[in-house]
């Protein structure tokens, strides 16, 4: 968690040196990036994202079965010959890898990877090949109908989607946690 703060103080730091340092246009661009939208994105954009998303989410499935004995915790995992380790690193680069490619043209659409994947397991269960294909479609059909919300919710206007998805998934994250918290007896 202090790795996490760490990244994002270094890296709110480098936003504002672009924005001190950038023209009124670019500073204008660095915003609307924050927010997150797909207004404007082009075949060419869905081209360079799906040689590195394709590629990467076809190794996540093909690990899915080492994370299902990860899940059974760490030494339990290394035992069954899961090279716990190498698994992690593995899967940080392929996760920076699809994140940072798909943020590059769209920005910051926050919740998405968040939501989607709780609640595909409150449906399918912790099957790890299942959760990640569900995920991935629930995710793709959710920035659908979020896409086309943020385009006609507010007339001749586009809504950014990160702010949509922010709106939504802010509040049912946290109904997520406290359900969760109030299954295994914790605080509310």
């Amino acid at each position: 968690m202090l790795t996490g703060i760490a990244v994002n103080a270094f890296g709110g730091a480098g936003f504002a040196l672009l924005m001190f340092t950038g023209s009124t246009a670019s500073r204008e661009q660095i915003v609307f990036w924050q927010l997150g939208s797909m207004n404007g994105s082009n075949w060419r954009e869905v081209l360079v994202v799906a040689v590195v998303a394709v590629p990467a989410t076809v190794v996540v499935v093909l690990l899915a079965h080492r994370y299902d004995l990860l899940a059974l915790g760490d030494r339990t995992a290394a035992r069954l010959g899961v090279r716990v380790e190498r698994l992690r690193l593995v899967s940080v680069v392929l996760v920076a890898l699809n994140t940072g490619v798909a943020v590059a043209f769209v920005g910051i659409i926050a919740f998405v990877g968040l939501v989607v994947p709780h609640l595909v397991r409150m449906i399918l269960g912790p099957t790890h090949r299942s959760l990640i294909i569900a995920s991935l479609l629930g995710g793709a059909v959710l920035m659908v109908y979020a896409d086309l919300a943020a385009r006609t919710i507010v007339p001749s206007a586009d809504l950014p989607i990160g702010l949509l998805t922010s709106l939504i998934g802010g509040p049912f994250f946290h109904w997520l946690i406290r359900r969760n918290r109030r299954r295994v007896g914790g605080w509310t």
